[in-house]
C-alpha cells in the first residue's frame, strides 16, 4: 500500500513530489530506530494524587509519576541543498531564490578538511509515533511528546537572513564572548564548536563535528519561544500530572540527548561532544533523533492535588 495515502491531506504535497536519489535512510528506517530501551531511559520517580469526587463523596486516588525520553524529531544537517538523507523528507529542502546549491568553502570531497563548513537544517516530526508510544507502554504509563510526525519545524532554507547570514545574531554576546554556549570545551581539548550564532557555517575542519554543531543549532532554535528565525517551536504546555520538556542545552542530557541515524545507525543516545566512534558522510548529510525528557502520572480524579517525587 502506499504510505502517501496514510497521510493527513497536508502532507500530500510532500508525497508528490520526487525522491532523491542520493538520500541515505529512509521513513522505515527512522520508525524502527525508535525502539531503544537506552534512549528511552524509563523510570518510575514519584507519586501523583487526584481528588476523586462522586455522589457518594470524594476520596484521594493514586498514581504513578514516570519520567522517560520522547521521539520529538528527526534533525537533519546536509552539505547540499536539497540533499536531506532522510529520502521521504528530502524534497522539502528544495533551492529557493535565497537559498541555493551548496556553500562549503571547498569544491572537492565534502568531507575534505575545509576551515569554513555550511550545512543546511532541517527540524522534523518524528515519524515513528505510534511504533514508539506502543514500546513506551510496554514498560508503563507513557508520556506525550510535544510534536507531531511528519510536520517540519525548521526548515533552514525558509529562514535565509539568519542561516546564511547570521543576522542579527552575530552580535549577540553568546557569539562574540569565548566560552559561551558552545559545544564541547577549549579547556577538556575537545571544542566541536559554538552554538552561536545560529547559522548554518562553521569553522570547523572535521565534517562529523559539524553536522553535530548545527543540529544542536537547530534544536537549540526549536525547543525555544520568541527566536529570530523562521520556524514552528516543539513546545508544549505544562497540565495537571503533564511535565513537559524544556529549552534543550548544549552537553546537558536532562535536557535532551541525540540518537544517531545515518551516516551510522546506532541504538544508543549520547551528547554532544561524545567519543564514539565519528564516521563522516560521503556525501556530509548527517541525521540524528533528538529525545527529549517528559514526566507523567495517569488522571484518576477531577482535581490534582500534587505530586511527589522519590
Amino acid at each position: 500500500m502506499n504510505r502517501c495515502l496514510l497521510r493527513p491531506l497536508s502532507l500530500a504535497l510532500i508525497c508528490s513530489l520526487p525522491f532523491s536519489a542520493s538520500a541515505s535512510i529512509t521513513s522505515a528506517t527512522i520508525i524502527a530506530s525508535s525502539l531503544s530501551p537506552q534512549c528511552l531511559e524509563y523510570k518510575v520517580v514519584g507519586i501523583c494524587y487526584w481528588l476523586l469526587c462522586t455522589a457518594f463523596g470524594c476520596k484521594v486516588k493514586t498514581s504513578t509519576k514516570v519520567r522517560h525520553y520522547v521521539l520529538d524529531a528527526v534533525v537533519s544537517a546536509y552539505s547540499n541543498t536539497g540533499a536531506n538523507p532522510w529520502v521521504e523528507m528530502s524534497p522539502l529542502g528544495t533551492p529557493t531564490p535565497l537559498s541555493q546549491a551548496r556553500n562549503d568553502a571547498t569544491t572537492n570531497h565534502v568531507a575534505d578538511n575545509a576551515a569554513l563548513k555550511f550545512k543546511e537544517a532541517d527540524v522534523i516530526g518524528h515519524p515513528g509515533g505510534a511504533v514508539f508510544s506502543g514500546f513506551a507502554s510496554a514498560s508503563g504509563y507513557a508520556c506525550q511528546g510535544a510534536t507531531a510526525p511528519w510536520m517540519p519545524y525548521f526548515l533552514s532554507t525558509l529562514d535565509p537572513i539568519a542561516w546564511r547570514y547570521g543576522i542579527p545574531e552575530a552580535v549577540y554576546p553568546e557569539a562574540l564572548i569565548p566560552g559561551r554556549r558552545e559545544v564541547g570545551s577549549m579547556v577538556a581539548a575537545d571544542l566541536w564548536g559554538n552554538v552561536y550564532p545560529r547559522s548554518g557555517f562553521l569553522q570547523q575542519t572535521n565534517d562529523y563535528k559539524t553536522g553535530a554543531v548545527i543540529a544542536q543549532r537547530a534544536g537549540d532554535i526549536t525547543t525555544r519561544t520568541g527566536q529570530v528565525h523562521v520556524y514552528l517551536p516543539m513546545q508544549t504546555s505544562a497540565r495537571d500530572g503533564y511535565w513537559p520538556a524544556g529549552e534543550l542545552i548544549e552537553g546537558d542530557a536532562t535536557t535532551g540527548k541525540w540518537q544517531e541515524l545515518t551516516p551510522t545507525l546506532s541504538q544508543s543516545c549520547a551528547v554532544f561532544p561524545h567519543s564514539t566512534p565519528q564516521v563522516q558522510a560521503e556525501d556530509g548529510g548527517y541525521a540524528w533523533a533528538l529525545w527529549r525528557p517528559y514526566a507523567c502520572c495517569q488522571r484518576r480524579g477531577q482535581t490534582f492535588l500534587g505530586s511527589t517525587d522519590f
